[in-house]
């Protein structure tokens, strides 16, 4: 008997719009499950409302290795669909990019909204058929395959094959609770610890809330444990509240948390990583020989941030009043140490509702790479962030759920049930 649906998919976020389009394109009939009123909320919180499209890398082999060990999970689905088409694909279809510092890429509109509105169009056009309002309440399989899907008013669907796109744990007021874990587990899949990745850092020093809102540029962090240095990035930080965030921060939060799982964990700022301990010491130096009347808080705003220099101070323990020309060596000492391996104590990590990405998720050895296919469930296929692949900042972890929910969306087209 013929099914209602070759193909349904749970979860309107990137990944699964994208499976939706391209089986669509492929000729099948497609459902799509959402269970928050409108498709692809998320997407409009990414990249600050902007909505950071995928990074300019265009070589499969360096946008991989991003990734770490599991970048090799995602080679064949990067050739299949990569920057360059998903460039292609934005350009072709009104929304038009723009390379930002990093190779970020950005529609040219600096709104997110354009690229929903793109994939919204996109399902009205092929004809998918989009369910909003619908939670999904179990899924019933017998031995090795799905046979449907029954929703919260116990509305039977029912499809030739499935795929589960729901996101992983990362800002969970979007819909992102974990849903596909669960279902996954269910089917026999084993999930990798769900942990929160890309996000800001807490640290136990109560000062650092004088320095909220600092940008920093140009600076190096490195993480400390037991003395060892164990991650360090160079770029820009964002000193928040209670913590830093930013760029460099959100890229090393993973290997953080790590560490934080072991035992504590210092950062290390390095405001000067141009200069080293002896050049510094001597613009310092010079500095104050060439101010000598004036008072230490009036002398630094020329090799710092106005907002970082009182507390700067403080901490070498040095009069905000003390003249140019009575600053000792051992000032000098205290000010250098603090320039270039300014101490924070890490508390914790923000967690998930402050995370852009989920670290974990379905294992990769359970998923065909060069199909998106479960190896277990034999009509099923995953794509995006349900799957353990997170990579930094930069559009990295956007173009994952383009690449396999293309692919997957080709895939489960061409598939038998």
């Amino acid at each position: 008997m013929k099914t209602p649906y070759d193909l349904a998919i749970i979860g309107a976020g990137p990944a699964g719009m994208m499976a939706a389009v391209r089986a669509s394109q492929c000729g099948v009939k497609v459902v799509v499950l959402e269970k928050n009123r409108t498709p692809g909320i998320k997407l409009l919180m990414t990249g600050k409302d902007r909505c950071n499209i995928t990074n300019a890398q265009t070589d499969p082999l360096k946008f991989a290795d991003h990734f770490g060990k599991n970048g090799k999970f995602l080679l064949s689905a990067l050739y299949c669909f990569g920057v360059e088409e998903t460039l292609r694909f934005f350009n072709e279809n009104t929304v038009q990019t723009k390379v930002e510092r990093g190779g970020r890429v950005f529609p040219e509109s600096d709104q997110a909204k354009d690229v929903q509105e793109l994939f919204l169009r996109l399902l009205k056009e092929h004809g998918i058929v989009l369910l909003c309002n619908s939670k999904v309440k179990t899924i019933v399989h017998r031995q090795n395959a799905i046979e449907k899907i029954v929703l919260d008013n116990d509305k039977e669907i029912i499809a030739r094959n499935y795929l589960i796109s729901t996101g992983g744990l990362s800002y969970p007021r979007t819909g992102s609770t974990g849903d596909g874990y669960t279902w996954a587990k269910q089917l026999g899949h084993t999930v990798i610890k769900p942990q929160p990745s890309l996000t800001p850092v807490l640290v136990k020093e109560p000062w650092v809330k004088e320095l909220e809102g600092l940008s920093l540029k140009n600076v190096s962090i490195s993480v400390y444990q037991d003395n060892k240095k164990k991650d360090e990035r160079f770029g820009e930080a964002l000193f928040t509240d209670s913590g830093l965030s930013g760029p460099i921060i959100l890229d090393m939060s993973k290997s953080i948390g790590n560490l934080l799982a072991l035992g504590q964990a210092k950062l290390f700022i390095d405001f000067k990583p141009a200069l080293d301990f002896n050049v510094l010491d001597k613009r310092l130096l010079r500095d104050f020989e060439e101010n000598k009347n004036k008072a230490i808080k009036n002398i630094l705003p020329g090799l710092l941030p106005k907002k970082l220099i009182p507390v700067i101070i403080s901490l070498a323990q040095i009069d905000p009043e003390k003249k140019g020309n009575s600053i000792t060596k051992d000032d000098r000492k205290r000010l250098r140490l603090l320039l270039k391996e300014f101490p924070l104590t890490v508390k914790s990590l923000l967690g998930f509702n402050k995370a852009i990405i989920t670290s974990g998720g379905i294992s990769l050895k359970e998923i065909d790479p060069k199909t998106m296919r479960s190896r277990i469930i034999r009509n099923l296929f995953f794509a995006g962030e349900i799957i353990d692949l997170d990579g930094p900042t930069g559009g990295y972890n956007l173009q994952v759920c383009w690449s396999t929910g293309y692919l997957a969306g080709e895939q489960a087209a061409r598939a038998g049930g």
